[in-house]
């Protein structure tokens, strides 16, 4: 059985997501993003992430085998 995908970043940035089935887990600083990723659900597999929390987590993201994660590209500035 093939787990979840998270989606984990600024509510304006992630919440569309919902709409195909994502789990969204809006966070628009640096602890709502770590309180997040502490506490991802054991069926998520993937975690896709904004540029923010991407940054947010740093090492933390890369430090364990799962769930695989992905950052969104940011968009013009």
């Amino acid at each position: 059985m093939m787990g979840r995908i998270a989606v984990l970043g600024e509510e304006t940035s992630v919440g569309a997501f919902g709409l195909v089935g994502a789990l969204v887990l809006p966070a628009d600083d640096d602890r709502a993003v770590l309180a997040a990723w502490a506490g991802l659900p054991g069926d998520v597999d993937v975690v896709v992430l904004t540029a923010g929390a991407a940054r947010a987590l740093g090492p933390a993201r890369t430090g364990r085998p799962r769930p695989l994660t992905t950052v969104l590209p940011e968009g013009p500035p």
